[in-house]
């Protein structure tokens, strides 16, 4: 065999081999990133969806304190979260909203609450309903970055 036919074998196998090299460096760094932004963009779409569960619940929670009809539409909105939150949260999220959402029922059929006993809820601490849901959340963030 001529060895002008081996110098351009191994110049071709040389650079066939150093751009499979490219390639797979280069697939496997964009597969990363795309990984790393698709987590990013999960946990963004989670904490927008908890903030407005938890604005609602506390909105609907004063509600409920302060009146005895039952203000369904922010009970709907509230339901439509949680249905939200069962298709990307974890299960020990999902059940303390849920039971957020029961005692927010629940306290529409209770005895209006006076300034008073607000104010005495607030420096007992039995106001703080969503403390639950809170802890439950920043759980599952905590756990979704050790991933």
């Amino acid at each position: 065999m001529d060895s002008g036919y081996i110098t351009a074998l191994a110049a071709l196998g040389g650079a066939a081999l150093g751009g499979l090299t490219s390639f797979a460096t280069s697939w496997t760094t964009l597969r990363t990133q795309m990984k790393a932004q698709r987590s990013a963009s999960s946990k963004s779409k989670r904490q927008k969806l908890y903030k407005a569960f938890i604005d609602g619940a506390a909105k609907t929670y004063g509600d409920a304190l302060i009146h005895d009809k039952l203000e369904t539409t922010g009970l709907i909105d509230l339901h439509a979260l949680v249905s939200r939150m069962r298709i990307v949260s974890s299960r020990p999220v999902i059940e303390s909203a849920v039971q957020v959402v029961k005692l927010i029922t629940e306290t529409y059929s209770q005895a209006n609450k006076r300034p008073d006993e607000i104010e005495s809820m607030i420096s007992n601490g039995s106001v703080d309903i969503l403390r639950s849901v809170s802890e439950a959340c920043r759980e599952e963030f905590e756990q979704s970055l050790q991933i």
